[in-house]
């Protein structure tokens, strides 16, 4: 049986980063490199020394921050089992050994003279990466909190977005107009209905099976082609996704929604919604592509409420590993989304 997941980093009030996240790693590196322009602007006595000075920092802290994020790299499975104040204690030690190891390693400490003047510099260097690594873990912990709270936010605005009055009414006006006609359809009707909302309105986990994901979207797409008929057909393409996939809740439904509401139904003739899931390596690719009218920007502005919560989303779980592209043609509207393909672990 498929279990959700939850992989956020604000189910605790303080956590470290992911050192295996991408958008952490690149983040250290440009803050590294900005304390490190800071240090070499004071040190300079005018500002043709800058350059010079950078030179010298960049000559000890380059191997220093790659080599510390190697280490956090590795690190990263035991770190997160640590409280948050004993993971910042090690990832401090950590960096500091390194930095002492990179220092005696580059000016050979045993085998010069005036060590009295290389301890000296080894313990300046030494307190100057604990400021630094400090400054990095602040700013960290202080954006995992305002994320915490950004969450929290964002799902209610996507539960209050992606469930609009109208669906709503008109599958309640479709499970009418054929309740006399035929009672069992519209019996299995109410019960897609039940299992949609219920998905919508339940469930605290910010990664499902993908597998449910597509039993949901294929319930709501049967109610919507209850109400248009023939005028909604849809084309499902999954290729090379194995079930112990998983994705984030209510992230294709609403492109089917929209796709539905701002491209199927303003056509008198209807048309077919293409939606395609695939793996390429690490990557999900997830892409729904509708017809539309020539004249239909005003209603499609509304596809920007969905595409806003379903961004900032992304930007929570998976920082800038996960991006999404629109396009508009003349008369068609094409979304992608790509994000990494995160596994199920077994039980």
């Amino acid at each position: 049986m498929h279990k959700s997941h939850s992989i956020k980093q604000n189910d605790r009030s303080d956590v470290l980063p992911n050192f295996r996240n991408l958008g952490v790693t690149l983040r250290i590196l440009l803050i590294g490199t900005g304390l490190a322009l800071l240090q070499a602007i004071l040190l300079a006595g005018a500002w043709r020394d800058v350059p010079q000075r950078m030179l010298e920092i960049a000559a000890l802290l380059t191997p220093i921050l790659l080599a510390s994020l190697v280490l956090l790299w590795a690190a990263q499975p035991w770190l997160r089992r640590l409280a948050y104040k004993r993971g910042a204690l090690a990832v401090t030690a950590s960096v500091l050994v390194l930095t002492l190891a990179v220092y005696f390693i580059s000016t050979g400490l045993n085998h010069s003279p005036g060590s009295e003047y290389r301890f000296f510099d080894a313990m300046r260097y030494g307190v100057i990466s604990i400021i630094e690594c400090g400054i990095l873990l602040l700013y960290f912990r202080l954006r995992s909190r305002s994320l915490s709270r950004a969450l929290h936010d964002a799902r209610l605005q996507a539960l209050r977005a992606r469930i609009r009055p109208h669906f709503l009414f008109n599958s309640i006006n479709a499970v009418l107009g054929i309740l006399r006609t035929q009672p069992k359809q519209a019996e299995a009707a109410l019960e897609d209905m039940a299992d949609l909302f219920r998905t919508a309105m339940t469930g605290e986990d910010d990664l499902v099976p993908l597998q449910q994901e597509i039993k949901l979207c294929r319930q709501y797409l049967a109610l919507e082609q209850m109400r248009l008929g023939d005028r909604l057909r849809t084309n499902w393409q999954v290729q090379g996704v194995r079930d112990d996939a998983l994705i984030p809740p209510l992230l294709l439904q609403p492109l089917l929604e929209n796709a539905v509401y701002h491209g199927i139904e303003p056509l008198p003739q209807g048309g077919c919604v293409d939606i395609v899931v695939r793996c390429n390596g690490d990557e999900l690719h997830l892409n729904v592509k509708n017809p539309c009218t020539a004249n239909s920007e005003e209603r499609h502005s509304g596809n920007r409420v969905a595409l806003g919560n379903i961004r900032e989303r992304l930007d929570l779980l998976f920082d800038v590993e996960a991006r999404y592209q629109v396009e508009r043609g003349k008369d068609y509207y094409c979304v992608e989304i790509v994000m990494p393909y995160v596994k199920e672990k077994p039980a």
